[in-house]
């Protein structure tokens, strides 16, 4: 999965115009331009790589000629105290991309190790974990791209992406037969539909529509595997609500094919990493 740079420069420039808007105070007040440095991204945790690329592309785009070199790359894993990268430059450009570099380094690379531990517990089941659309505004594509670097697996994109009917959509038409039929009248050829349900009769209900996705809403993993069992492959299974690292495993083997974990992409820590100017 390859992230466009058009995408990726569009997220640095609006972060770059926030933090430094138009002058920083401290940096252009107090070094001369021809101050030249070596710093070098330190891990300060053990976990999964990612967003190397974009860190450093942070600086490019502030000064084309910094120089860069890579040690550990996206899905590798870092141990507290590798060097991962080192860049080499104008110490004005080392400074002003310095905190941009590092949140989204520290941001996709809490997002990978988080995946990879979830990912982790499917190990030896059919199932995979996967995100939802719960993610920061305009940092979509990166958090999503993470999810994949860790082993995950992506959701939808976006509301374009595939057809779900939720609780609220199925209230609002009457019925979750109904509004399969009437949904499949409409759209394209290539859109999938996945229904929400929150019980052994919705779930029987959207088995006659055909669902080509169904989501077992904040279920036991009891009635989960009731669930696999009543389905008997007619539909991609997805269990969604009150996962967690807890219970995942426990979730992995009751034969459902995906775990969707909200909490990936909207609560994950920052992965811990320093950006240290070698004296």
């Amino acid at each position: 999965m390859n992230l466009p740079n058009f995408y990726v420069d569009k997220v640095i420039k609006t972060a770059l115009e926030e933090d430094i808007n138009y002058i920083d105070l401290a940096t252009d007040y107090l070094l001369d331009d021809n101050d030249m440095s070596k710093a070098s991204f330190v891990a300060k945790a053990s976990g999964v790589l990612c967003g190397i690329d974009a860190a450093l592309r942070t600086f490019k785009l502030l000064d084309d000629t910094i120089k860069t070199e890579v040690y550990i790359k996206d899905g590798e894993k870092v141990e507290k105290g590798n060097i991962i990268a080192t860049i080499s430059g104008k110490t004005k450009t080392i400074l002003k991309g310095e905190r941009t570099s590092l949140n989204i380094l520290q941001h996709m690379s809490g997002i990978a190790t988080e995946t990879a531990k979830y990912a982790e517990c499917c190990n030896g089941t059919r199932a995979h974990v996967a995100e939802t659309r719960k993610t920061l505004p305009g940092l979509r594509a990166l958090e999503k791209y993470a999810v994949v670097v860790g082993g995950g697996r992506n959701h939808r994109f976006n509301l374009s992406d595939g057809a779900m009917l939720k609780d609220n959509h199925i209230d609002a038409y009457g019925g979750i037969e109904n509004a399969v039929k009437a949904l499949r009248e409409k759209i394209g050829h290539m859109v999938k539909i996945e229904v929400e349900v929150r019980n052994e009769q919705e779930l029987n209900e959207a088995l006659n529509a055909q669902a080509d996705v169904i989501m077992l809403d904040n279920m036991t993993v009891e009635q989960m595997k009731r669930c696999v069992e009543i389905a008997g492959g007619r539909a991609v299974l997805e269990a969604s609500g009150n996962i967690t690292l807890d219970n995942m495993a426990e979730v992995a083997k009751t034969g459902v094919d995906i775990i969707s974990v909200g909490a990936l992409t909207h609560s994950v820590k920052a992965f811990d990493i320093s950006l240290k100017i070698n004296k």
